[in-house]
Protein backbone atom coordinates (compact mmCIF):
# COMPACT_ATOMS: atom_id res chain seq x y z
CA UNK A 1 0.00 0.00 0.00
CA UNK A 2 1.18 3.54 -0.70
CA UNK A 3 0.31 7.00 0.60
CA UNK A 4 -0.02 10.06 -1.65
CA UNK A 5 -0.18 12.50 1.23
CA UNK A 6 2.50 14.75 -0.30
CA UNK A 7 0.83 14.79 -3.72
CA UNK A 8 -2.62 15.46 -2.30
CA UNK A 9 -1.22 18.33 -0.25
CA UNK A 10 0.47 19.93 -3.27
CA UNK A 11 -2.61 19.60 -5.46
CA UNK A 12 -4.74 21.24 -2.77
CA UNK A 13 -2.27 24.07 -2.21
CA UNK A 14 -2.01 24.80 -5.94
CA UNK A 15 -5.71 24.22 -6.58
CA UNK A 16 -5.03 21.59 -9.20
CA UNK A 17 -7.70 18.96 -9.73
CA UNK A 18 -6.76 15.42 -10.65
CA UNK A 19 -8.63 15.85 -13.93
CA UNK A 20 -6.42 18.89 -14.63
CA UNK A 21 -3.35 16.80 -13.87
CA UNK A 22 -4.56 14.10 -16.24
CA UNK A 23 -5.14 16.60 -19.04
CA UNK A 24 -1.86 18.47 -18.54
CA UNK A 25 0.25 15.32 -18.61
CA UNK A 26 -1.82 13.27 -21.06
CA UNK A 27 -2.23 10.51 -18.50
CA UNK A 28 -5.21 8.19 -18.51
CA UNK A 29 -7.97 8.60 -15.96
CA UNK A 30 -7.26 5.02 -14.88
CA UNK A 31 -3.69 5.96 -13.94
CA UNK A 32 -4.83 9.06 -12.05
CA UNK A 33 -7.50 7.00 -10.27
CA UNK A 34 -4.74 4.95 -8.63
CA UNK A 35 -3.91 7.97 -6.50
CA UNK A 36 -7.28 7.92 -4.77
CA UNK A 37 -7.18 4.15 -4.31
CA UNK A 38 -3.71 4.09 -2.80
CA UNK A 39 -2.40 1.89 -5.62
CA UNK A 40 1.22 2.18 -6.67
CA UNK A 41 2.01 4.36 -9.70
CA UNK A 42 4.75 3.27 -12.06
CA UNK A 43 8.11 4.96 -11.54
CA UNK A 44 7.72 6.67 -14.94
CA UNK A 45 4.27 8.10 -14.13
CA UNK A 46 5.42 9.30 -10.73
CA UNK A 47 8.46 10.99 -12.27
CA UNK A 48 6.30 12.81 -14.82
CA UNK A 49 4.03 14.17 -12.09
CA UNK A 50 7.03 15.14 -9.96
CA UNK A 51 8.65 17.00 -12.89
CA UNK A 52 5.37 18.82 -13.58
CA UNK A 53 5.07 19.90 -9.93
CA UNK A 54 8.77 20.64 -9.53
CA UNK A 55 9.45 18.26 -6.64
CA UNK A 56 11.22 14.96 -6.02
CA UNK A 57 9.17 11.76 -6.57
CA UNK A 58 9.80 10.63 -2.98
CA UNK A 59 7.86 13.67 -1.74
CA UNK A 60 4.72 12.63 -3.61
CA UNK A 61 4.42 8.95 -2.74
CA UNK A 62 5.61 6.80 0.11
CA UNK A 63 5.01 3.14 0.78
CA UNK A 64 2.95 2.25 3.83
CA UNK A 65 3.40 -1.27 5.18
CA UNK A 66 0.78 -3.31 7.02
CA UNK A 67 3.69 -4.57 9.14
CA UNK A 68 3.70 -2.24 12.15
CA UNK A 69 7.36 -2.86 13.00
CA UNK A 70 8.54 -2.29 9.42
CA UNK A 71 6.45 0.85 9.05
CA UNK A 72 7.82 2.21 12.33
CA UNK A 73 11.40 1.49 11.24
CA UNK A 74 10.79 3.31 7.95
CA UNK A 75 9.25 6.32 9.63
CA UNK A 76 12.00 6.60 12.24
CA UNK A 77 14.68 6.12 9.59
CA UNK A 78 13.18 8.94 7.50
CA UNK A 79 12.86 11.20 10.56
CA UNK A 80 16.38 10.30 11.77
CA UNK A 81 14.75 9.79 15.16
CA UNK A 82 17.16 9.23 18.04
CA UNK A 83 16.50 6.65 20.74
CA UNK A 84 13.75 4.71 18.99
CA UNK A 85 13.47 1.22 17.51
CA UNK A 86 15.41 2.06 14.34
CA UNK A 87 18.25 3.54 16.40
CA UNK A 88 18.48 0.54 18.72
CA UNK A 89 18.16 -2.02 15.91
CA UNK A 90 21.05 -0.39 14.07
CA UNK A 91 23.34 -0.31 17.11
CA UNK A 92 22.48 -3.70 18.60
CA UNK A 93 22.40 -5.71 15.39
CA UNK A 94 25.51 -4.07 13.96
CA UNK A 95 27.53 -4.51 17.15
CA UNK A 96 26.51 -8.13 17.71
CA UNK A 97 26.73 -9.25 14.07
CA UNK A 98 30.17 -7.71 13.58
CA UNK A 99 31.46 -8.92 16.96
CA UNK A 100 30.43 -12.48 16.08
CA UNK A 101 32.86 -12.17 13.17
CA UNK A 102 35.75 -10.81 15.24
CA UNK A 103 35.28 -7.02 15.22
CA UNK A 104 37.14 -5.35 18.09
CA UNK A 105 34.71 -2.44 18.39
CA UNK A 106 32.69 -2.38 21.60
CA UNK A 107 28.96 -1.72 21.69
CA UNK A 108 29.65 1.79 23.03
CA UNK A 109 32.02 2.49 20.14
CA UNK A 110 29.48 1.13 17.66
CA UNK A 111 26.83 3.39 19.21
CA UNK A 112 29.20 6.39 19.02
CA UNK A 113 29.80 5.83 15.30
CA UNK A 114 26.06 5.61 14.61
CA UNK A 115 25.11 8.60 16.74
CA UNK A 116 27.99 10.99 15.99
CA UNK A 117 29.71 9.62 12.87
CA UNK A 118 32.95 9.88 14.87
CA UNK A 119 35.05 7.47 16.92
CA UNK A 120 37.43 7.98 19.81
CA UNK A 121 38.94 4.58 19.20
CA UNK A 122 42.36 4.74 20.83
CA UNK A 123 45.07 2.43 19.51
CA UNK A 124 44.70 -0.89 17.78
CA UNK A 125 41.26 -0.65 16.14
CA UNK A 126 41.55 -1.94 12.54
CA UNK A 127 40.26 0.46 9.88
CA UNK A 128 38.13 -2.33 8.40
CA UNK A 129 36.28 -2.73 11.72
CA UNK A 130 35.18 0.90 11.45
CA UNK A 131 34.37 0.69 7.74
CA UNK A 132 32.36 -2.49 8.13
CA UNK A 133 30.42 -0.94 11.02
CA UNK A 134 29.40 2.03 8.88
CA UNK A 135 28.68 -0.31 5.96
CA UNK A 136 26.47 -2.48 8.19
CA UNK A 137 24.40 0.59 9.11
CA UNK A 138 23.87 1.19 5.37
CA UNK A 139 23.02 -2.48 4.82
CA UNK A 140 20.31 -2.35 7.49
CA UNK A 141 18.92 0.76 5.77
CA UNK A 142 18.85 -1.14 2.49
CA UNK A 143 17.04 -4.06 4.13
CA UNK A 144 14.38 -1.72 5.53
CA UNK A 145 13.91 -0.09 2.11
CA UNK A 146 13.46 -3.35 0.16
CA UNK A 147 12.04 -5.54 2.94
CA UNK A 148 8.82 -6.39 1.13
CA UNK A 149 10.48 -7.42 -2.16
CA UNK A 150 10.89 -11.10 -2.96
CA UNK A 151 14.33 -12.33 -1.94
CA UNK A 152 16.63 -12.63 -4.97
CA UNK A 153 20.27 -13.32 -5.72
CA UNK A 154 20.68 -9.68 -6.77
CA UNK A 155 19.50 -8.47 -3.33
CA UNK A 156 21.87 -10.87 -1.60
CA UNK A 157 24.81 -9.77 -3.76
CA UNK A 158 23.97 -6.12 -3.11
CA UNK A 159 24.08 -6.75 0.63
CA UNK A 160 27.54 -8.26 0.23
CA UNK A 161 28.68 -5.29 -1.85
CA UNK A 162 27.41 -2.78 0.72
CA UNK A 163 29.26 -4.60 3.50
CA UNK A 164 32.58 -5.28 1.79
CA UNK A 165 33.24 -2.46 -0.69
CA UNK A 166 36.22 -0.22 0.12
CA UNK A 167 37.58 -2.70 2.67
CA UNK A 168 41.00 -4.32 2.42
CA UNK A 169 39.34 -7.40 0.90
CA UNK A 170 38.12 -5.31 -2.04
CA UNK A 171 41.74 -4.63 -3.06
CA UNK A 172 42.41 -8.35 -3.58
CA UNK A 173 42.04 -9.39 -7.19
CA UNK A 174 40.61 -12.79 -6.31
CA UNK A 175 38.05 -11.42 -3.81
CA UNK A 176 34.75 -10.85 -5.62
CA UNK A 177 32.96 -8.01 -3.81
CA UNK A 178 29.24 -8.27 -4.50
CA UNK A 179 29.63 -11.58 -6.33
CA UNK A 180 30.05 -15.25 -5.52
CA UNK A 181 33.38 -16.68 -4.39
CA UNK A 182 36.13 -17.68 -6.80
CA UNK A 183 38.03 -19.86 -4.34
CA UNK A 184 36.79 -22.78 -2.26
CA UNK A 185 36.51 -22.19 1.48
CA UNK A 186 36.10 -24.32 4.59
CA UNK A 187 34.15 -23.28 7.70
CA UNK A 188 35.00 -24.90 11.02
CA UNK A 189 36.55 -27.82 9.17
CA UNK A 190 33.34 -28.29 7.17
CA UNK A 191 33.35 -28.21 3.37
CA UNK A 192 31.04 -25.66 1.75
CA UNK A 193 29.68 -25.43 -1.79
CA UNK A 194 32.41 -25.31 -4.42
CA UNK A 195 32.62 -22.09 -6.47
CA UNK A 196 31.32 -24.00 -9.52
CA UNK A 197 28.28 -25.17 -7.50
CA UNK A 198 27.30 -21.94 -5.75
CA UNK A 199 25.09 -20.44 -8.46
CA UNK A 200 22.94 -23.57 -8.80
CA UNK A 201 22.78 -24.17 -5.04
CA UNK A 202 21.67 -20.57 -4.43
CA UNK A 203 19.09 -20.77 -7.23
CA UNK A 204 17.63 -23.98 -5.77
CA UNK A 205 17.61 -22.59 -2.21
CA UNK A 206 15.73 -19.42 -3.21
CA UNK A 207 13.27 -21.23 -5.48
CA UNK A 208 12.31 -23.64 -2.69
CA UNK A 209 12.10 -20.90 -0.08
CA UNK A 210 10.13 -18.39 -2.20
CA UNK A 211 7.66 -21.13 -3.17
CA UNK A 212 6.43 -21.36 0.44
CA UNK A 213 2.90 -20.05 0.86
CA UNK A 214 3.12 -19.32 4.59
CA UNK A 215 6.61 -18.54 5.88
CA UNK A 216 7.33 -19.13 9.57
CA UNK A 217 10.26 -18.07 11.73
CA UNK A 218 11.50 -21.67 11.53
CA UNK A 219 11.53 -21.39 7.71
CA UNK A 220 13.67 -18.25 7.96
CA UNK A 221 16.07 -19.94 10.38
CA UNK A 222 16.33 -22.84 7.95
CA UNK A 223 17.01 -20.42 5.08
CA UNK A 224 19.76 -18.83 7.16
CA UNK A 225 21.37 -22.17 8.02
CA UNK A 226 21.29 -23.50 4.47
CA UNK A 227 22.72 -20.21 3.18
CA UNK A 228 25.63 -20.59 5.60
CA UNK A 229 26.18 -24.18 4.46
CA UNK A 230 26.48 -22.96 0.87
CA UNK A 231 28.75 -20.09 2.04
CA UNK A 232 28.48 -18.36 -1.35
CA UNK A 233 30.89 -15.47 -0.73
CA UNK A 234 34.59 -15.46 -0.01
CA UNK A 235 33.94 -13.71 3.31
CA UNK A 236 31.08 -11.87 5.01
CA UNK A 237 28.62 -14.76 4.77
CA UNK A 238 27.55 -14.62 8.41
CA UNK A 239 26.68 -10.93 8.31
CA UNK A 240 24.91 -11.25 4.97
CA UNK A 241 22.99 -14.27 6.23
CA UNK A 242 21.78 -12.47 9.35
CA UNK A 243 20.73 -9.44 7.28
CA UNK A 244 18.76 -11.76 4.98
CA UNK A 245 17.02 -13.18 8.05
CA UNK A 246 16.16 -9.65 9.22
CA UNK A 247 14.76 -8.79 5.79
CA UNK A 248 12.63 -11.90 5.62
CA UNK A 249 11.24 -11.43 9.13
CA UNK A 250 10.20 -7.89 8.15
CA UNK A 251 8.79 -9.14 4.85
CA UNK A 252 6.61 -11.78 6.50
CA UNK A 253 5.53 -9.76 9.56
CA UNK A 254 7.56 -11.91 11.94
CA UNK A 255 9.36 -10.40 14.94
CA UNK A 256 13.07 -10.39 13.96
CA UNK A 257 15.83 -12.06 15.93
CA UNK A 258 19.23 -10.63 16.86
CA UNK A 259 21.96 -13.12 17.74
CA UNK A 260 23.90 -11.71 20.70
CA UNK A 261 27.67 -12.06 20.79
CA UNK A 262 27.25 -13.56 24.28
CA UNK A 263 25.41 -16.50 22.62
CA UNK A 264 28.17 -16.98 20.03
CA UNK A 265 29.09 -20.53 21.06
CA UNK A 266 25.46 -21.69 21.03
CA UNK A 267 24.90 -20.03 17.65
CA UNK A 268 27.91 -21.63 15.98
CA UNK A 269 27.17 -24.99 17.54
CA UNK A 270 23.63 -24.72 16.15
CA UNK A 271 24.93 -23.96 12.68
CA UNK A 272 27.53 -26.72 12.83
CA UNK A 273 24.97 -29.35 13.89
CA UNK A 274 22.05 -28.03 11.82
CA UNK A 275 21.69 -31.01 9.51
CA UNK A 276 21.86 -33.45 12.43
CA UNK A 277 19.96 -31.52 15.12
CA UNK A 278 17.91 -28.46 14.16
CA UNK A 279 16.73 -27.63 17.67
CA UNK A 280 19.92 -25.99 18.89
CA UNK A 281 19.97 -23.27 16.22
CA UNK A 282 16.21 -22.77 16.39
CA UNK A 283 16.37 -22.29 20.17
CA UNK A 284 19.25 -19.80 19.85
CA UNK A 285 17.40 -17.77 17.21
CA UNK A 286 14.17 -17.81 19.23
CA UNK A 287 16.19 -16.54 22.18
CA UNK A 288 17.32 -13.72 19.86
CA UNK A 289 13.68 -13.08 19.04
CA UNK A 290 12.92 -12.80 22.77
CA UNK A 291 15.62 -10.12 22.96
CA UNK A 292 13.82 -8.17 20.23
CA UNK A 293 10.52 -8.54 22.08
CA UNK A 294 12.12 -7.09 25.22
CA UNK A 295 13.30 -4.14 23.14
CA UNK A 296 9.76 -3.59 21.82
CA UNK A 297 8.42 -3.75 25.38
CA UNK A 298 11.04 -1.30 26.63
CA UNK A 299 10.02 1.16 23.92
CA UNK A 300 6.30 0.43 24.58
CA UNK A 301 5.72 -0.74 21.00
CA UNK A 302 2.74 -3.11 20.58
CA UNK A 303 3.51 -6.48 18.99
Amino acid sequence: MVSYEGLEKLLKERRIRKTDLSAALGMSSRTIAKIGKGDKLSRRSLQRIADYLGVEPDYLMREVSDNRILQLLREEKEMKLSGGLYHELQVRMTYNSNHLEGSRLSEDQTRQIFETNTLDAGDGIPVDDVLETVHHFRAVDYVIDIAEDELTEDIIKQLHYILKHDTKDSTLGWFAVGDYKKRANVVGGRETSKPSEVRQHMKTLLEEYNARVKVTVEDIISLHAEFEYIHPFQDGNGRVGRLIALKECLRHNIIPFIIEDAKKNYYYRGLSEWRNEKGWLIDTCLDGQDMFVKLLDMLEIPH
